[in-house]
This record gives structure tokens, C-alpha cells and sequence, in this order.
């Protein structure tokens, strides 16, 4: 999976990809990534698929009732965000090799060519 914690996508299908700002303009919706399922290859990313839970009470949330919070989302259904153009990308690995001989794999933006890791 090319998507790890703590980046940054956008939404590019689904009925939660579009947000309107003030002019009403639509806009793909962005967000960060708290945590990558590989197994199932769904990511959650924070403020996108929000449903409603029903919790019932407990020492934690005395109260009970019903909660919103995020559900995970496909990994298909989001692009990383180019760290050059701001604008949703694909991703490829790249192989680079050091004066040592020792191989490190890089993400890097397609369209751009920028290093998305650090």
C-alpha cells in the first residue's frame, strides 16, 4: 500500500469527495490519515465518512447516545496530494542506491517527480 499514516489526500470518488466553499465553488474534500488497515486496504482519514454510532453507556461515556465519528474508506477511493502542486496525484517507488551500495525505496509523485517522503 503506497498511503501511510499521517499523509495527506484527497477524496476522488464517492458521495463524500466534493465539499462547496462560500463562492460555490466545489472542491475536493482533503484530509489527514490517522490509520491504515492493510489487510482490508481501507485507510481513515480524518472529517470524510462521517457516520452516526449508537454507543450505550459506559464508565468511559457515562451518558451514552449516539456519536459521530469516522468509518474507513477504500484506499481506491483516495489520491495522495502532491506536495509541489497541491493537486491529487498517482504514486510509484523509486529505487535509489548510495555511494554504500545500500537501496532505499523513495515515494515520488508522478506528475511532478517531487519526493513525497521526507
Amino acid at each position: 500500500m503506497l498511503i501511510k499514516t499521517g499523509d495527506t489526500v484527497a477524496i476522488i470518488a464517492g458521495g463524500d469527495q466534493f465539499v462547496v466553499d462560500k463562492k460555490g465553488n466545489k472542491l475536493r474534500k482533503t484530509g489527514r490519515v490517522l490509520r491504515v488497515y492493510p489487510k482490508t486496504e481501507r485507510v481513515l482519514v480524518e472529517g470524510v465518512n462521517i457516520v452516526k454510532k449508537h454507543q450505550r453507556p459506559s464508565q468511559m461515556n457515562e451518558k451514552g447516545g449516539i456519536v459521530e465519528m469516522e468509518a474507513p474508506i477504500h484506499v481506491s477511493n483516495v489520491a495522495l496530494i502532491d506536495p509541489s502542486t497541491n493537486k491529487p496525484t498517482r504514486v510509484k517507488i523509486k529505487t535509489e542506491v548510495d555511494a554504500k551500495g545500500k537501496k532505499t525505496k523513495i515515494r515520488v509523485a508522478v506528475k511532478s517527480g517531487a519526493n513525497i517522503d521526507k
